[in-house]
């Protein structure tokens, strides 16, 4: 009995573990996303052309940049290790 209680507790950390990467894996697509939002926004302000036109980018810009920070700290909460995602080791 006492052999099934350290093998499923490793199970059980292992599942732990598993859950936590993929978390981390889903933020670290987060920022990704938001970082690409962030420079179709910037391509479109650098492209805005007349009055109206530059408003909307200069808003959109801005809450592409606003998200893209909003990402990038909630990585940094979550202890994300950008080269285990970018090398896709994981």
């Amino acid at each position: 009995m006492k052999l099934w209680g350290i093998w499923n507790a490793d199970r059980e950390a292992v599942l732990r573990m598993d859950e936590m990467m993929k978390n981390k894996q889903q933020i670290y697509m987060e920022v990704v996303k938001a970082h690409k939002e962030w420079e179709r926004a910037y391509t479109a302000f650098q492209e805005a052309i007349g009055t109206d036109e530059v408003d909307v980018a200069i808003y959109t810009l801005e809450a592409a940049e606003r998200r893209y920070q909003i990402q990038l700290r909630a990585a940094k909460q979550a202890n994300v290790d950008w080269n285990v995602f970018q090398n896709g080791s994981f």
